[in-house]
């Protein structure tokens, strides 16, 4: 099995190497990723000028784009002869739950590669990031999951145009409350911006929102990592169709008590 794993945290980041740690367990993987952090940049491409990609090791590459241009690049040159069987994004540093997918660089990398009809997963670690730096430990905990998913052969379930978000609570497996197939919740946002003023006495800005929550809904996404559990949410990209939760509930069955 052939794997491609990308990010937006960089591809020196803690979190992609956790992933490759694991998955390198069951797989052939190749890494592509940024080689700056490329959070937040959502479904970029860069259309405007080139790329640069250096490889760092065997099967490792940095690229100087965003995180669907380490999609594209991985799969149209880097292995276009030899194309992989799922493409994992992650693990994202900090959650990607209801409207945060749209920004997101990690979901972006596994969308673009659903684009081109690979199956694609997202994985991120719950992290708030006003707490300490998170333990590699509890990006294992992430990672193991994945893995798990692989093993049980999940991304062969999915349907065409679409792919998994998957949301780990900032713990170790065994503290985990099981497995939750959820839909996209709401996070609340402030609005603030911050205004500053540079050495030059120059206005500038920082968009400064602070999160402040989320809508109750216990089907949510939001809801289920707050309560202790993995959430796996479809994403159906095309179609303006709901998934099938209940589909995903009947693949999802052997993972739903796993604690590791």
């Amino acid at each position: 099995m052939k794997i491609l794993i990308c990010n937006d945290d960089g591809v020196y980041a803690p979190g992609i190497n956790a992933l490759r740690k694991e998955l390198e367990q069951v797989a052939d993987v190749t890494v592509v990723a940024p080689l700056e952090e490329r959070s937040t940049t959502g479904h970029t491409l860069t259309l405007d000028h080139p790329l640069r990609v250096v490889e760092i090791e065997k099967n490792v590459y940095g690229c100087s784009g965003y995180p669907a241009d380490c999609a594209l690049l991985g799969l149209a040159h880097i292995m276009k002869n030899d194309r992989p069987d799922l493409v994992v994004s992650g693990i994202n540093r900090g959650a990607n739950m209801g409207q945060d997918v749209y920004y997101s660089g990690t979901v972006a990398a596994a969308r673009e590669a659903t684009f081109h009809n690979i199956p694609s997963i997202a994985v991120s670690s719950v992290v708030d990031f006003q707490s300490p730096k998170p333990a590699v430990e509890h990006f294992q905990t992430a990672g193991e999951f994945i893995k798990e998913m692989i093993k049980e052969r999940i991304h062969e379930k999915l349907q065409r145009n679409t792919l998994l978000n998957v949301n780990v609570p900032n713990r170790l497996a065994k503290d985990l409350n099981g497995v939750r197939v959820t839909e996209l919740g709401f996070r609340r946002y402030s609005e603030e911006i911050l205004e500053r003023r540079d050495f030059r006495d120059r206005r500038y800005f920082w968009i400064g929102g602070v999160y402040s929550g989320f809508d109750p809904c216990e089907s949510s996404d939001c809801h289920s990592t707050e309560e202790g559990y993995v959430s796996v949410t479809p994403l159906n990209l095309i179609s303006s169709e709901s998934p099938d939760y209940n589909f995903w509930a009947e693949q999802l069955k052997p993972l739903m008590e796993w604690r590791g």
